[in-house]
């Protein structure tokens, strides 16, 4: 496994060299990297053309690609033209851990990103714990009541529930649960935000705030989710070793969880780990929506100011997570099916 392991790292590293390139040069075809650098001050030509050549954008895009994975001196640049040099640039480089400096806010990068990450770890792993208890209750409940009326009813609502767009479920749920519920006089729910500033961040205002976004991204995947449970769980249930444990007297329970649910549970496995990278990066639509500070809301507003060191340190950053996920969900199919082995 040791030896697997380190061989899909080794494997990775050009890939994401690869990834990175293709990524950075896309970046730079947005737009113009200095039309957002100056803030809400106009940037005069002669200014334009200095930091045009002092920040390397007069280059090749291969070459400034290089500059940007491998660094570069500490650049000294008068940024307001006050005569005082502003300190901007990288110093390090990618592979050294330095993303270099956003455009908009004149911070380093993985600084801005840190602040954020956590407000989306705190969203994302909220919803995906109700995505994952509520997908198995269903789908192991629907496979079991076969056609049944509610098996019926769950897939016609799965079906409604995974065509329905995030920023139209987002845009519902805000309506009827903030909206319609004050103006009928019931408990409703906040819609932007992580908690109410004159309360502070509290755990209940942070529980609070948190129903609706999680809500949005819960009830679409609950309900692909779901749908591969069931299908999967009807697929094995029929399978001779789990007649051959009920005709061993196995409890129901015992014959689900420790038999039926670990083979069925391999695709689910494989979504989930696809789907983790993206939904650690930040769910841009319903961060938006609800105005939660995370990362999806943070690539936004870099892709909005053309802010590329921050816009290529998330993509760099959900490259990483992929691969890594990846190689974690391999890992995971051999606890799930101990027939599965990297040798």
């Amino acid at each position: 496994m040791t030896r697997y392991i380190i061989r899909r790292i080794l494997q990775a590293i050009p890939l994401l060299i690869i990834i990175s390139g293709i990524l950075f040069i896309l970046a730079n075809e947005m737009g113009d990297p200095l039309a957002s650098f100056g803030g809400r001050r106009r940037i005069r030509s002669s200014d334009r053309e200095r930091l045009t050549r002092q920040l390397g954008l007069d280059q090749p895009v291969l070459v400034q690609y290089a500059i940007w994975l491998v660094g570069n001196d500490w650049m000294q640049i008068d940024i307001d033209g006050d005569g005082v040099p502003d300190e901007y640039g990288t110093r390090k480089g990618v592979l050294r851990g330095d993303f270099g400096i956003s455009f908009m806010e004149k911070r380093p990068v993985l600084e801005i990103i840190g602040e954020r990450f956590k407000n989306t770890m705190i969203l994302m792993i909220t919803a995906e714990i109700v995505i994952i208890v509520f997908a198995l209750l269903i789908g192991i409940y629907s496979a079991l009541r076969q056609y049944s009326l509610l098996d019926n009813v769950v897939t016609t609502l799965s079906f409604v529930g995974y065509s329905m767009p995030v920023f139209w479920l987002g845009l519902i749920l805000m309506y009827i649960f903030a909206v319609n519920f004050k103006r009928w006089g019931l408990p409703y729910f906040p819609t932007v935000g992580m908690y109410d500033l004159s309360v502070g961040p509290t755990v209940p205002q942070i529980a609070w705030h948190l129903v609706l976004p999680v809500a949005t991204i819960a009830i679409i995947s609950i309900a692909g989710y779901s749908r591969y449970v069931r299908s999967q769980m009807l697929e094995v249930i029929n399978q001779d070793y789990i007649r051959t444990a009920h005709s061993k007297g196995l409890p129901e329970r015992w014959v689900l969880s420790r038999h039926a649910l670990k083979n069925a549970a391999l695709p689910l496995v494989t979504i989930i780990g696809m789907d983790l990278p993206l939904l650690i990066a930040g769910a841009t639509v319903t961060e938006s929506i609800f105005a939660w500070p995370g990362m999806g809301r943070l690539y936004w507003d870099a892709t909005q100011d053309t802010d590329i060191p921050v816009l290529m340190g998330i993509l760099v950053i959900i490259s990483v997570l992929v691969v890594v996920f990846q190689i974690i969900t391999d890992i995971t199919y051999t606890f799930l099916d101990p027939r599965i082995r990297y040798e």
